[in-house]
């Protein structure tokens, strides 16, 4: 039995924050866990950022709103899950998330959540659990599923390299030159044949 596991941004749709950043003029929060491996620390940064500027959970989910699926995502999760079980793994938020699985047409996602004061601010965060992609890959395994995996960013090597098989997908050149091991991939086709190869 298998389970593939996806990563969210880069992958399937573009980049959160790199789109926010576009729409709010705050070019600090391009940053993203293709450029910070620890994630607790980039998130933090990113909220100090919102709240300097005064910007609330409503304004981020306004640009989220407009987002659409990377050209091919929709029709390639659909493919894949036509032969075997497929789980979103990300490290965004259920509050950010909606808009883009309904996009996406509803698949399985696992994520965390966000705190959100009363005036609309969004004053913390809350993890799953920790290591959330390693965790839940492991989690999966336990329980009797092979799994394979793919990502772009540092915070998915974890899961990717715990599987039977894993994949980088348009990942950047640097990770692609420090895991060498690791098939990397440009186009979805590519993509879909290399996790049937490997189910």
């Amino acid at each position: 039995m298998n389970m593939v596991c996806l990563d969210l941004e880069g992958v399937l749709v573009p980049e959160i924050w790199i789109a926010f950043s576009e729409e709010s003029g705050i070019p600090e929060l391009r940053r993203t866990t293709r450029d910070e491996p620890d994630y607790d620390k980039l998130m933090r940064w990113r909220l100090g950022i919102l709240k300097e500027h005064g910007l609330k959970l409503a304004d981020v989910q306004n640009v989220i709103a407009k987002i659409d699926p990377l050209p091919g995502a929709k029709e390639f999760l659909d493919s894949l899950r036509e032969v075997t079980q497929v789980v979103i793994l990300s490290d965004t938020f259920e509050e950010f998330a909606k808009p883009l699985m309904k996009k996406l047409g509803w698949p399985t996602i696992l994520c965390n959540n966000l705190v959100i004061s009363e005036d609309g601010f969004i004053s913390d965060f809350k993890m799953r659990c920790r290591d959330t992609k390693l965790t839940t890959v492991r989690a999966f395994q336990s329980i009797g599923y092979d799994t394979i995996a793919s990502g772009d960013s540092y915070n998915d090597l974890d899961m990717i390299l715990a599987g039977k098989a894993g994949f980088l997908f348009r990942s950047t050149e640097k990770i692609k030159n420090d895991y060498p091991q690791l098939p990397a991939f440009e186009t979805y086709d590519e993509l879909l044949s290399a996790i049937r190869a490997a189910l």
